[in-house]
């Protein structure tokens, strides 16, 4: 088989050239972000889905701190109406701006009333690994709902 010739042609190969660069320079090599119900959303320090998740699942008892920069969520004592002698605080720390399992983290600290005195108690670990778990679940449900929208 034969092979066809090749002309070079010296101007035709400088326009080609100009005219390859240039593209390239429209396009800059980057690919546009269009998801914007992406797993990586923040305008704060960490992820908002995750964020808005931890708020919505301590709300129920009073907050102390809430810093958003930090990803940190500091709530007072609760007690139950029912068990008025046992009292918990939470602390949840969102970790990461992508929506992860691993990028929430809840601590949790339970007191009892023993005769007038607050004594500390053990948590489950079911306890927190629920709490992180529905944290989990109501974020990655505001994720659905934004790509939904």
């Amino acid at each position: 088989m034969r092979m066809p010739k090749t002309y070079h042609r010296p101007a035709a190969i400088a326009a080609l050239a100009a005219a390859t660069i240039g593209l390239a320079a429209c396009g800059g090599g980057e690919r546009p972000q269009a998801d914007l119900a992406a797993s990586q959303v923040s305008t704060i320090g960490v992820n908002s889905y995750l964020w808005r998740a931890a708020l919505d699942t301590v709300s129920f008892a009073p907050l102390l701190q809430a810093d958003s920069a930090g990803g940190v969520i500091v709530t007072d004592w609760y007690s139950r109406a029912d068990n008025p002698n046992e009292r918990v605080k939470m602390t949840v720390t969102v970790l990461d701006r992508d929506l992860r399992a691993d990028a929430v983290r809840v601590s949790a600290s339970r007191q009892v009333n023993q005769g007038g005195q607050w004594a500390d108690a053990p948590v489950q670990a079911a306890t927190v690994q629920k709490l992180e778990d529905i944290i989990l679940t109501k974020a990655r449900q505001l994720r659905r709902e934004a790509i939904a929208s």
